[in-house]
């Protein structure tokens, strides 16, 4: 099994695909005119401006359930395992794709909402709708969705749950099958309310969390003050190889940190574009906006806050994962202890510290001594919990394009039982095949998407310059597809024939 998830993994993320990652992001922040600086207040103003209505959620909603999906264990243990495999200078590269990959973010989440349908009474939209009705292909379309819903259901709920599982046993000695239980009682009791549910559990929960995990690193990063700017210079030297402790690993560092960096803002990966779908706006370049102001949030606020946690206190290892077998393959060993243990003792130890949420726990730790464990395995939780409900919603999205009628509600129930079994299974099974499977799913949906959006961005573009016009006359834009030649956008032109018949 472990072999053949190997091997998938090999070709889904070969080099070509890392860098063919960082240029289509880099276009479309050149086609869109770097709209990620432009808009930049627009992102906040937005952000609480759309109001939920009977079909659709609010952008902040929207948003919420965007971040749920974006914000999760990527941001601990795979900020952490990006650094563990790339060193320091894999945080930059998280910080360029997150900054290009805030256009790709704004590209697919407009794609999905000028596409969007409604369907029983909600919004419905994503990548399948827009692959469908942009490119005239239902047959990429159903590729797409299935795709989706292998990820969402199969093989990536468990590296959520895993990370859950494994930081509750580290701080309370909890079995992980004690916490597999109350992640599956307390996720079906969420997903069994649909949409609705999510949206209302996300709107409160992501921003408690993010907020107090981003004031412990404050607070950490407050306590060793006098280090900021020497942990800067060794990120961005790192990055580039000029660090002479990491300048073997160069290329590591570009890829874990594309990698996880992708892992965890999700930019092209198509999963915003789905809640981004469901918001009540009147223009869809509005969230589009917004939804390119969650990928700043999830990397530039709070990948950075783990990766500052970890490299303020040094709790980090470093591995070359191309050295020669049977040789030393760490590059830098952290300054993790343990008491009474010297030289050669104390050097085995911090090697057998595995990579993932325990340098942030030993992090928090060694600053806040005895909080480090709780804190991080309750943050995991919440990052990780939130993570998996969004998954159930992407997944039920993708289930209403494929079916429809009593079909449908039998394959939603479906859909809800096997995500709680994943989620369940997450929590036993070894740590590297859950990342594994997790990057096969990740990989899957991002190759679709990607390639779907750059075939069919130009209506991304036109709803950009037709939204910029509508600002600079003074006007609240208001999206009429007829008016910009877009062709394929059924529910706008139904929408505003509603409009002016009220």
């Amino acid at each position: 099994m472990e072999a053949i998830v190997g091997k998938m993994n090999e070709i889904l993320w070969g080099p070509w695909f890392i860098y063919g990652i960082l240029l289509i992001g880099l276009f479309f922040s050149i086609i869109t005119r770097f709209l990620q600086v432009r808009h930049i207040k627009d992102m906040f103003v937005l952000m609480f401006k759309g109001e939920k209505s009977e079909k659709g959620i609010s952008s902040f909603q929207a948003m919420s359930i965007a971040l749920s999906g974006r914000v999760g264990t990527g941001n601990i243990a795979g900020t952490a395992t990006a650094i563990g495999m790339g060193g320091p200078g894999a945080v930059f590269w998280m910080w360029a794709i997150a900054f290009i990959g805030a256009a790709t973010a704004y590209v697919e989440s407009t794609l999905a909402q000028i596409y969007k349908e409604e369907k029983d009474t909600e919004y419905r939209g994503g990548p399948a709708f827009y692959i469908e009705k942009g490119m005239g292909q239902k047959w990429f379309a159903v590729i797409f969705a299935v795709a989706a819903l292998a990820a969402m259901l199969v093989l990536m709920p468990g590296v959520q749950s895993n990370a859950i599982a494994t930081a509750v046993e580290n701080a309370f000695s909890v079995d992980t099958w004690i916490t597999g239980l109350i992640i599956v009682v307390l996720l079906g009791t969420i997903i069994i309310g649909g949409v609705k549910w999510i949206a209302n559990a996300a709107q409160v929960i992501v921003p408690f969390m993010a907020l107090a995990y981003i004031l412990m690193a404050i607070v950490i990063i407050a306590m060793n003050i006098k280090e900021v700017p020497a942990v800067f210079s060794l990120i961005f030297s790192s990055a580039f190889g000029a660090q002479e402790i990491f300048g073997g690993i160069v290329g590591s560092a570009i890829a874990w940190g594309v990698k996880r960096g992708i892992y965890s803002n999700e930019a092209g990966q198509g999963t915003g574009a789905h809640p981004a779908a469901a918001a009540e706006v009147s223009h869809p370049a509005k969230q589009g906006i917004v939804q390119a102001a969650s990928v700043y949030i999830d990397t530039l606020l709070i990948c950075s806050a783990t990766a500052f946690m970890i490299l303020f206190t040094g709790m980090y290892n470093v591995q070359d994962e191309k050295a020669a077998e049977g040789t030393d393959s760490y590059v830098y060993v952290g300054d993790f202890n343990k008491g009474g243990l010297t030289g050669d003792e104390q050097v085995t130890f911090a090697k057998s510290i595995k990579e993932g949420a325990a340098y942030t726990q030993y992090a928090v730790d060694s600053s806040l001594p005895g909080f480090g464990g709780p804190f991080v395995a309750i943050a995991l939780f919440f990052f990780a919990f939130t993570t998996i409900m969004a998954y159930y919603y992407i997944a039920e999205t993708n289930v209403a394009y494929l079916f429809s009628g009593t079909t449908e509600k039998v394959v939603i129930w479906l859909a809800k039982f096997a995500i709680l079994i994943a989620a369940f299974y997450g929590t036993i099974r070894t740590s590297d095949l859950a990342w594994a499977m997790g990057d096969v799913g990740l990989g899957l949906m991002v190759w679709i998407n990607v390639i779907a959006i750059l075939i069919i961005m130009k209506p991304a573009i036109v709803a950009l310059k037709d939204y910029e016009r509508q600002k600079k006359e003074g006007k609240d834009p208001v999206f009429d597809p007829r008016k910009l030649g877009i062709k394929g956008a059924d529910f706008w032109i139904d929408y505003n024939e509603k409009r002016k018949n009220k």
